[in-house]
């Protein structure tokens, strides 16, 4: 098997420690030049600031507005009253029909022998009952 790896390191070195001991100075310089630099001029940079500003505002409300899409939804007129008719309406005009393809069927089915015709018409009656059926669905 593997074998453990003892490390002996203190638990207090991190990245960011090592990483500031070996370039702080560096750092340290960079600090105070830009320091001296803000110190030198400050209207410049808080001139700056308010243009970065400005143009941040101007960009915001024009170039990267996206509107939001808005799915046009058809106006449909509410009308319980009417709708509820009409489903009645519909209804019983779906009953009416296979109470009529029912006696149909039932007529042929009793025949002894079936012609062509009887095939056909029995054929399209069991059609529009299934028809009638998907629709009820």
């Amino acid at each position: 098997m593997w074998r453990k790896i003892h490390s002996n390191r203190d638990p207090r070195d991190t990245l960011y420690s090592e990483i500031r001991k070996e370039f702080g100075a560096y750092f340290q310089i960079a600090g105070h030049a830009g320091l001296n630099l803000f110190k030198s001029y400050p209207k410049f940079f808080y001139g700056c600031m308010i243009a970065l500003m400005a143009v941040s505002l101007v960009l915001s409300f024009t170039v990267f507005r996206h509107p939001e899409k808005v799915a046009a939804v058809p106006k449909q007129d509410v009308n319980p009253v009417a709708d509820g008719f009409s489903q009645i309406i519909k209804a019983t005009g779906n009953i009416r029909e296979t109470l009529h393809l029912k006696q149909l069927v039932d007529s042929l089915s009793a025949k002894q022998q079936l012609t062509a015709a009887d095939s056909l018409r029995l054929d399209s009656a069991l059609d529009q009952l299934s028809k009638i059926h998907q629709t009820l669905k």
